[in-house]
């Protein structure tokens, strides 16, 4: 599925314009979005948790020609299922 998709799916099961759909996902992802940059979490009872986390620098090679290649640390974004959705794909 992809956000077309989505936009659509949540029209009709809301009632909603395909124009209103499109704001109201644009937002949650772009809520999502600056709460974890803001270094928060996001946590939604039933379905995940988004969070962020920490990855330190490391070497790593390039595979074409095996020159050692020093990898920045960064912040990475993370989900993590919650109880409800794990078992929704699994019944």
């Amino acid at each position: 599925m992809n956000k077309n998709e989505l936009v659509s799916a949540v029209a009709e099961k809301a009632g909603l314009t395909k124009a209103d759909a499109a704001s109201a996902v644009d937002a949650v992802f772009e809520t999502v979005q600056a709460e974890l940059k803001n270094g928060g979490d996001v946590r939604l009872a039933g379905f995940g948790a988004f969070t962020v986390a920490r990855r330190e620098a490391s070497k790593g090679r390039n595979p074409s020609t095996g020159a050692e290649v020093d990898i920045p640390a960064r912040n990475v974004p993370k989900f993590t299922a919650g109880k409800g959705l794990k078992d929704a794909c699994n019944s």
